[in-house]
């Protein structure tokens, strides 16, 4: 016997997914292994077994046969899904470490990852203080294919699992691995952060969907993460920039992903921003009649009078999310979406200059 069909044999049982005839070939010197999977699959249906080889359209897989699934599915390994992986390898390189610390690295999530590597026997935790201290189990090593449980052992294969996805392991680890919107994109500068991910979080493509599983955070626009998190679940950072003091804000919020020289030198230069507005609108004597929450925390930064009978100022997006038409009517438009500068500290500075200088046009105007 050449062998070729105990191969094949073995390449089924260890891959436990479906296997193309190309990929099989590169196994073994026979020619034909189609006809060596069928032979195969024969003899299983033969000895009447509780396994079975089956053809799926040219890719071929070892399997448990339907009416015995169910009986054994109980004990049967889980694959882990990649956020809980991912989890687990922070633990495995890190051990011991606190939950506390993971959450602070992972996000909310992490509470139930580590729910679910307990109870599959992957960590094992003690308590410490008001948290507990997680380490990995024999089970890790069993799980892996490890000779043993050596700490050394352990990081090794983190380390090549970091290769395999083709990712860096601080940003495999969650180090790293920030996720920002194109509209935020000019924020990163601002917070010195050199590493980062392009991406769209609210609809994302079928590519960036799997990207964002493989992000540590994302940063998102406020209001959106009740949508973002149904797909992530790692850390989401809220932020806005409406007015200076949003970005001022935003800035402080993502500063611990940055450099503290370059988040102290932008926070500098937008006050000095945003005094620079409060002096050009001191010299505005027109009242103004905010259409929305977006406009208004804007006047009120700018520090304009507002009246009942004042001048419409409304963003340029004709409706609201709910449907309701907004800026009809309006004497100013607010530059919002695709007329607003993709920078977001020039986008700050177009909508106030727009505001100053709708109301020096309109004073000559006549409203």
């Amino acid at each position: 016997m050449s062998g070729d069909k105990e191969i094949l044999e073995a390449a089924l049982f260890a891959s436990g997914e479906p296997l193309d005839i190309g990929r099989l070939k590169n196994l073994v010197k026979e020619k034909n292994v189609g006809e060596l999977l069928r032979q195969l699959a024969q003899e299983y249906i033969a000895r009447d077994s509780a396994i079975e080889i089956k053809d799926m359209d040219g890719r071929f897989i070892m399997q448990v046969k339907p009416e015995f699934a169910q009986k054994v599915r109980s004990i049967a390994p889980k694959e882990l899904r990649s956020p809980v992986l991912r989890t687990l390898a922070m633990v495995a390189y890190h051990q011991p470490i606190t939950v506390a610390e993971l959450v602070d690295r992972r996000g909310p999530a992490t509470y139930d990852h580590v729910r679910e590597l307990e109870e599959s026997g992957f960590v094992s935790a003690v308590r410490q203080g008001r948290t507990r201290l997680l380490a990995t189990t024999p089970r890790f090593a069993e799980y892996f294919n490890l000779e043993s449980g050596d700490p050394e052992a352990i990081k090794r294969k983190i380390i090549e699992l970091a290769r395999e996805q083709k990712m860096g392991l601080d940003k495999w680890l969650g180090k790293q691995g920030i996720g920002v919107s194109p509209m935020y994109e000019s924020l990163m500068e601002l917070c010195g952060i050199a590493e980062y991910d392009l991406i769209n979080p609210y609809t994302p493509s079928k590519e960036e969907h799997d990207r964002i599983q493989e992000l540590g955070v994302l940063v998102i626009s406020k209001a959106y993460k009740e949508r973002v998190g149904k797909i992530f679940e790692g850390r989401i950072i809220e932020i806005q920039a409406i007015t200076f003091e949003d970005l001022i804000n935003s800035i402080n919020i993502l500063a611990e992903y940055g450099s503290k020289r370059k988040v102290k030198e932008s926070i500098q230069y937008i006050s000095e921003l945003k005094d620079d507005y409060s002096q050009k609108a001191n010299f505005i004597t027109a009242k103004v009649m905010p259409q929305t929450d977006l406009v208004s925390r804007m006047i009120n930064e700018m520090g304009l009078g507002i009246s009942g009978d004042g001048v419409k100022i409304a963003p340029d997006y004709g409706r609201s999310s709910e449907g309701k038409e907004i800026g009809g009517g309006a004497d100013i438009l607010i530059p919002t979406h695709k007329n607003a500068q993709m920078d977001v500290l020039k986008r700050i500075c177009q909508r106030y200059d727009t505001v100053i200088e709708g109301l020096k046009k309109g004073k000559k105007q006549g409203f």
